[in-house]
């Protein structure tokens, strides 16, 4: 169809658009350590956190603590750890507490299966940004790993997509305040070791351990070593 002369546009107005598109916010560029010994979880890990809207994902995959501990080393730069808590190499908390203790400004969070608030507290006072379950839906889990990498340092953020409740005491609350020797120390209270057995592996003298434990009684509000064991059996 021809169009009226009298309503074309005029020559400054040829070419120019009806209106302008708000431009989108380029997504933020996060580098990822996924450190998982599973390889269905890996791989699943890998594509919820190549789908978070709003973030970009560059993931480097290890299998073991070695292989991560290797990739700290090598500059990597990671803006996010995931770091399961059974490996080959390592076991429970340890992993952590290596990586915490080689890389003190490495954004770690924990990503489990370890469903225990006694680990989770210990895990959170150790200064993981977070503490993940693979029992959670994808939707919890993809929830969780936006709000970390919204802002992987962020230490002050520590809401239910963070660190799970699975119990409400005030014991457990405790434990999140202690230091990482306080935990250390605690650990091996739990595991069975006297004293002595404490002052060998830690390489703390009998006195001092002695104070160490006494701190724990009194921060935790417990009368005596066998009713601190039992609060976490």
């Amino acid at each position: 169809m021809q169009q009226d002369p009298s309503t074309a546009p005029g020559p400054d107005q040829q070419g120019a658009p009806a209106h302008t598109a708000a431009a989108s916010p380029a997504p933020q560029a996060r580098r990822v350590l996924l450190v998982e010994d599973h390889e269905l979880v890996r791989l699943g890990t890998g594509l919820l956190l190549e789908g978070l809207p709003g973030v970009s994902c560059n993931v480097t995959y290890c299998r073991s603590l070695d292989e991560a501990w290797r990739a700290c080393s090598s500059g990597g730069g990671f803006d996010l750890v995931l770091l399961d808590l059974n490996l080959c190499d390592s076991k429970g908390l340890q992993g952590l507490r290596v990586l915490r203790e080689a890389f003190p400004d490495l954004s770690i969070a924990v990503m489990t299966g370890t469903e225990d608030e006694f680990v989770i507290r210990q895990a959170q006072g150790m200064g993981a940004r977070g503490y993940l379950l693979k029992s959670w839906s994808p939707e919890q889990l993809r929830n969780a790993l936006g709000a970390l990498l919204a802002d992987p340092r962020d230490a002050a953020v520590r809401g239910p997509e963070r660190f799970p409740r699975l119990t409400a005491t005030n014991s457990f609350d405790r434990v999140a305040e202690l230091g990482p020797r306080h935990l250390e120390i605690l650990e091996l209270v739990l595991s069975g070791c006297n004293n002595r057995e404490i002052g060998t592996a830690t390489g703390l003298s009998i006195g001092t351990v002695k104070n160490y434990v006494s701190a724990i009684l009194l921060a935790l509000d417990v009368r005596s070593r066998s009713h601190l064991i039992s609060l976490f059996r």
